[in-house]
Formats: structure tokens, C-alpha cells, sequence
């Protein structure tokens, strides 16, 4: 069965002076206010597409890892996914580097690389974003 999930961003003024609010809809977990200043300087308390777009691939890489691992009938006792999207402005999002460390019982190093590495392909925000010409992954086995 399909599901979609909505957010909603209301904005108000011109993209450098400008400001606004992202409201996570579906689950009405919150609202965050964005600024371009938030993007392409520091964040000071507020988020910005890119942060975002991190939470979501790290969430669905640690599900895919996990699903995987699963289906090869390892069980994963801790998953820690980190995923740092850079954004240059006037370029756009130039690199995805996902981290993640986990302790998987009985898993050797080899069948944990290529379960990480199929994860990283497959996952379904990684595919989406798919044209980000530059996304890594470190994976270490705890």
C-alpha cells in the first residue's frame, strides 16, 4: 500500500531577507522556521532543506541496512547513521557522506562492507537522490 507523507512551508519575503516555517503535517511533530541565512551560513536554531534531506537518508539508510541484514538472517543490535549533505550556494547540494557503525553478531567485515554499500544504492532517499553526482559512505563494524 502507497503512503504519502506532507509538509508544508509558508515563506514570507525575498530569498535573502526572506523567512519561514516548515510544518511536518502528517505526523504534526512541529513546525521549524528556515532562512536562507540558516542554509548557507549558520543554522542559529533553525533548519534548512539540507538538514532535512539528512535526516531523511539517514532514517531510511539505517532501515534498508537493517532490512537487509535481516533478509540474510543477521539480526542488528545497535545502528548509528549519520548523513552529512553539503549545499553550496549557487551549486546546490555538491555531497552526501554517510556514516554508520554497528554491531551486528557474527557478521564478518566483507558481508558487512557489501550489505552497507547495497544499502547505500538501494535505499529509496538515496535513489531519489540519485543526482547528487558525489555520495560516500564510511562503514565500520563495531
Amino acid at each position: 500500500m502507497a503512503t504519502t507523507r506532507i509538509a508544508a512551508t509558508h515563506w514570507e519575503g525575498n530569498l535573502l531577507k526572506g523567512r519561514g516555517s516548515v510544518a511536518l503535517e502528517s505526523s504534526e511533530i512541529g513546525t521549524f522556521d528556515v532562512s536562507w541565512a540558516s542554509r548557507s551560513e549558520q543554522p542559529n536554531g533553525q533548519t534548512s532543506p539540507e538538514e532535512l534531506i539528512a535526516a531523511a537518508h539517514s532514517a531510511c539508510y539505517s532501515m534498508a541496512f537493517s532490512h537487509g541484514l535481516a533478509g540474510k538472517g543477521f539480526t542488528v543490535e545497535a545502528l548509528d547513521t549519520r548523513a552529512e549533505v553539503t549545499f553550496q550556494p549557487g551549486e546546490g547540494i555538491t555531497a552526501i557522506q554517510l556514516t554508520v557503525k554497528a554491531r551486528v553478531p557474527g557478521l564478518s567485515a566483507e558481508e558487512f562492507q557489501a550489505a552497507a554499500q547495497d544499502a547505500k544504492e538501494n535505499c529509496p532517499v538515496s535513489q531519489a537522490l540519485a543526482g547528487v553526482k558525489n555520495i560516500t559512505l564510511a562503514a565500520e563494524l563495531l
